[in-house]
């Protein structure tokens, strides 16, 4: 059969009709149509998130901000009624109150001290997880990984423990193995004692994210630089300097501005290992708003505090947030 034989027996290919107006007929698809579906897809697949979002926390935003321009008392709360709008006088009042300043340098002070021991301590560990043997190293990171994920009550009580007066695992250490005089001694009588042992839940707590997160940053440093910069001569110091440091430097301010962020607002650990009365030497700020709002039964003025503390941590916020979209570039 000749070629021309061939090209007459081919069956006829058919076009589809196109309707008037240039559109596809009937029983077609249009592919300007499924493109705009499938550019709308990924927004329908978020929606639900964003919706959970908006109702768990940009709804109670807006009722803060509401709250902290009103003067809502037990009536208002428990009836419905409309709270008498009282514009800046709850921010006049809590501005010019002692104590919440007070509130403020005694956050401020604990935040520096627990990032800065966190922090530090973090980037030991990575370090040294780095020269460690690979079964030691797991089991390092499965203690961590339990530390990490143990309750707050829990951890609460542990401390608790650790810092009693008459059975505390402190005081006998110190006692019997440092020859210090502790016996019987209360933690409590003095905040700054106090503040030792919420400092060292809080530190707890949190070291173990920051070393997880260090190391894996400490992984993506080249090894071969390192080496080049020990055959150049340079120390443990410099290595880390000019080659651990770059590399490392975007995760260890990210993982610095989120301890900033946990660490000023620290609640339960105060709250629970003070018996769910803290002394007013222990209010820090988040402490401080809860006890206007439900012990003075002043919701308004609970709520202004809030909004300050959302101020005052806006700064750090936008801070992390650039830090990601640095990180975002980069990769």
């Amino acid at each position: 059969m000749s070629a021309a034989d061939m090209k007459a027996a081919d069956p006829p290919v058919r076009v589809p009709p196109a309707a008037p107006g240039g559109r596809p007929a009937k029983g077609t698809s249009d592919p300007r149509r499924a493109r705009r579906r499938g550019a709308l897809l990924p927004y329908l697949l978020i929606a639900p998130a964003f919706v959970a979002i908006v109702a768990v926390f940009a709804w109670p935003l807006v009722k803060t901000v509401m709250m902290s321009f009103q003067d809502v008392g037990r009536r208002e709360l428990w009836t419905g009624d409309a709270a008498p709008w009282v514009g800046f006088d709850q921010f006049s009042t809590i501005l010019g109150d002692g104590e919440f300043w007070d509130s403020v340098v005694r956050t401020v002070l604990f935040m520096v001290v627990c990032v800065v021991v966190t922090m530090g301590a973090g980037l030991l560990l990575a370090q040294s997880m780095q020269r460690m043997t690979r079964w030691i190293r797991l089991a390092l990171t499965g203690a961590l990984v339990a530390a990490w994920s143990m309750p707050l009550l829990v951890a609460s009580s542990v401390f608790r423990w650790f810092s009693d007066s008459d059975y505390g695992v402190a005081n006998m250490v110190l006692t019997k193995y440092l020859g210090l005089h502790f016996r019987g001694h209360n933690w409590w009588l003095d905040p700054k004692q106090g503040f030792v042992v919420i400092g060292a839940l809080v530190i707890w707590g949190a070291v173990p994210f920051v070393v997880i997160t260090l190391y894996a940053a400490l992984t993506q440093v080249p090894a071969e630089l390192e080496e080049a910069a020990a055959l150049d001569g340079a120390g443990t110091f410099g290595i880390f300097r000019y080659v651990t440091w770059p590399v490392i430097k975007p995760v260890f301010q990210m993982v610095c501005t989120l301890s900033v962020i946990w660490d000023f607002n620290v609640f339960g650990q105060v709250f629970l290992l003070r018996d769910n009365k803290p002394e007013p030497d222990y209010n820090l700020l988040g402490l401080y708003s809860f006890d206007k709002a439900f012990e003075s039964n002043s919701f308004s003025e609970g709520a202004a505090i809030s909004l300050i503390t959302v101020l005052l941590l806006s700064g750090v916020a936008v801070y992390y947030l650039r830090q990601l979209l640095k990180i975002g570039e980069v990769e």
